[in-house]
């Protein structure tokens, strides 16, 4: 094997190593955006239908509009309720503002997920035909790291999640529509600051069960392949 392709591997498998935590994250939070079941955890903890009057079947609907919209091409966000009678919007303005501004983060978040799969997906393949115990070390390189940035991550957020909260905020828009009003703004009402803390854990727990499948994944076969050499 000559430099080029030592440095050519090298450099490969650094990149599958780095990319293993994004790939696990933001598989993570695009299985919670997607996840039915959670909002419908977050609608019964915190009385939504309580706060919002808005009864189950509404909050189901407004779910899958949500989802929907997540997904889709369509702008701007259009969801209707009934009140005292006749069709209105649900959200106001700054909240649809809001909510673009969000769904451009996912779009982000499934661009990541794409790229990382495809790279990681393409260097398995490659390393499975020719370097297996190097694919296995890198698979627990990678887990190990993956845990370590999610412990640091989970210690920020458990120490003080209203500041990680924010901060997260002020990085990820370059505006204040997020800054919505509980008193008179339903995407607040439905998606209080408690709900977020469960959603953090939620793709945190996610997240680490996948770091810890792939790190035992290489860590088995590493060891079926002492279990086979004599000696």
């Amino acid at each position: 094997m000559n430099v080029a392709s030592k440095t050519f591997g090298a450099l490969a498998r650094g990149i599958f190593i780095l990319s293993l935590p994004l790939l696990l994250l933001s598989a993570s939070i695009a299985i919670a955006i997607n996840s039915r079941p959670l909002y419908e955890y977050g609608f019964e903890r915190y009385g939504v239908s309580q706060t919002t009057d808005l009864s189950p079947a509404q909050l189901d609907s407004v779910t899958r509009q949500l989802i929907g919209y997540f997904n889709s091409s369509d702008e701007p966000i259009a969801i209707m309720v009934v009140r005292d009678g006749q069709e209105v919007p649900l959200f106001k303005q700054k909240e649809v503002s809001h909510l673009a501004d969000v769904k451009k983060l996912i779009q982000l978040d499934y661009f990541v997920l794409l790229g990382t799969m495809v790279f990681a997906a393409g260097y398995a393949f490659v390393s499975w035909t020719r370097r297996r115990k190097e694919l296995a070390l890198s698979a627990i390189t990678g887990s190990g790291l993956s845990l370590a940035l999610l412990l640091g991550l989970g210690l920020m957020a458990s120490l003080n999640f209203d500041q990680f909260f924010w901060q997260f905020h002020l990085i990820a828009f370059s505006n204040d529509f997020w800054q919505l009003d509980p008193a008179t703004d339903y995407l607040i009402r439905l998606f209080p600051e408690p709900f977020w803390s469960d959603a953090t854990l939620f793709v945190g727990l996610l997240t680490a069960i996948g770091a810890l499948a792939v790190g035992l994944a290489g860590w088995l076969y590493l060891k079926s392949q002492r279990k086979a050499s004599p000696g």
